[in-house]
């Protein structure tokens, strides 16, 4: 994949010369903006000069605002944010330039051109760039593969995941190591220890390690960047203050002397106020907009099975609260008495049930629940104030007597209809990789945060993706 990353600064030298031309023969050639009197009409051969600079300025920009930097996680309109950003900042300064030392080749209808078609020609390259690297990589071609060396805790679990998740698929998680042995983390397999890298690097040919260790000593960190030395395989150090984000610490003083404390929730005091504001104006809305649909499902679980049309069931909400769920019947009515007799067919690691071919569902609730809509009820639960539109799976009671201690944060905050959890991959998540999700949603909590999970919940429902 190194040609391509050859080809996308070569692409954006031919970009922007290719801009530069265009721009001259918009205003020039066409006089696009006005007609230029002949005293002030200036040759192309004047304006080389001009192009030479423009182009070299704009790529150490491109340079200084880390646009070659190809780790960079950014999505396309991220990116083009950052070219608009670059290609700004360069014409400014060459304008000023070429108007204090008053050069003839100063014409602002070329360089307002120039700014204009240099962000749709880069802007545009770049999203071929991502096309073409995207579809080799879905044949196998330039994935890094990925060893992540601290895994069993709560901060290598989180790189695991977002590394598998991340939606460019440029790497892959190989497996994970630790300075003991320790067992399996869902999906991600232990390889081995710290002293076994050197065989563990060869044996799963491993391209980058992430150093994911914060309780680890200065020793041992050195010495597993000098495997990683000997092995010639680049890598990557997540710092200690990487645990304490600061969004998450409130700082104080006593006689001069900082203290931080590290909150346990964002979403409390005033944010709680607004996200109880959002849910109650959407779910009130909901209610009313949905209602014909709300009818008619209720209409077609009648007629496909007997029993009730809403299902109720014991769930348990913030702080360890039970409640009572609603949701549109799925299953036939029986269904909670045959569920012991599925439990060997469990297809979900952890404390939660989850069959993709349930006998117990419904020819209606198999449509309903591949589409969510069997969720909608959900929205009385939100205006009551049991649950919000965006947050952790409402666990059952006998879920929760199984969890870990460090599980339970995750009833930190009211449970959602939606959450990261469903916008990550639904049911084909593992639970402790849902639990870590739960816990990030909690730590890091913002308006636009909900917006994102919300927006993104919209594809994951039509798609269907890990729905059963």
């Amino acid at each position: 994949m190194a040609f391509l990353d050859v080809a996308l600064v070569t692409g954006d030298l031919l970009a922007l010369n290719i801009a530069f031309l265009a721009s001259y023969f918009l205003r020039y050639v066409l006089e696009v903006g006005g007609e230029i009197p002949g005293e002030f009409d200036v040759s192309y051969s004047d304006y080389m000069p001009v192009q030479a600079a423009m182009t070299a300025i704009l790529l150490v920009t491109n340079v200084l605002k880390g646009m070659y930097r190809f780790r960079q996680n950014t999505s396309w309109l991220g990116e083009l944010g950052n070219v608009l950003s670059a290609t700004s900042v360069g014409v400014m300064v060459l304008f000023a330039a070429v108007s204090m030392a008053r050069y003839p080749a100063s014409s602002r209808g070329l360089f307002i051109y120039f700014w204009i078609l240099s962000v749709l020609t880069v802007g545009l390259l770049r999203l071929l760039h991502r096309l073409l690297a995207l579809a080799f990589r879905r044949r196998g071609v330039g994935i890094k593969r990925v060893l992540v060396v601290g895994g069993s805790n709560a901060l290598g679990r989180r790189i695991m995941h977002s590394i598998a998740t991340e939606r460019s698929q440029a790497a892959r998680v190989v497996g994970f190591a630790d300075l003991k042995p320790c067992d399996d983390f869902g999906r991600f397999r232990f390889l081995g220890t710290v002293r076994e890298i050197d065989s563990i690097v060869r044996q799963h040919l491993i391209d980058e390690i992430v150093i994911a260790l914060p309780d680890a000593s200065d020793r041992e960190r050195l010495e597993i960047i000098g495997h990683c030395r000997r092995e010639n395989v680049s890598f990557w150090v997540v710092p200690d203050l990487y645990q304490i984000r600061l969004n998450r610490v409130d700082v104080d003083t006593v006689n001069g002397i900082p203290l931080m404390a590290v909150s346990r929730s964002r979403i409390r005091g005033w944010n709680l106020l607004v996200k109880r504001l959002i849910d109650v104006v959407v779910s009130v809305v909901g209610l009313i907009l949905l209602s014909p649909t709300m009818a008619a499902i209720s209409l077609a679980i009648k007629l496909d099975s007997p029993g009730p049309v809403l299902f109720r069931q014991t769930r348990i909400g913030k702080d360890g609260v039970p409640f009572t769920v609603l949701k549109f019947r799925s299953m036939r009515k029986d269904a909670e008495e045959k569920l012991d007799e599925l439990l060997p067919l469990n297809e979900v690691a952890g404390p939660i049930f989850k069959m993709r071919d349930d006998p117990r569902v419904t020819r209606v609730g198999k449509l309903l629940r591949r589409s969510s809509l069997d969720e909608l009820p959900q929205l009385i639960n939100v205006l009551r104030g049991e649950m919000s539109l965006v947050g952790p799976r409402p666990p059952l009671p006998d879920e929760v007597a199984m969890y870990e201690d460090w599980h339970r944060r995750r009833l930190e905050a009211s449970p959602g209809i939606t959450g990261l959890w469903q916008v990550s991959g639904r049911s084909e998540i593992p639970f402790d990789e849902m639990v870590m999700l739960d816990i990030y949603y909690i730590e890091n909590w913002s308006v636009g945060m909900d917006l994102n999970i919300l927006l993104r919940t919209i594809p994951a429902v039509l798609t269907g993706g890990g729905a059963f």
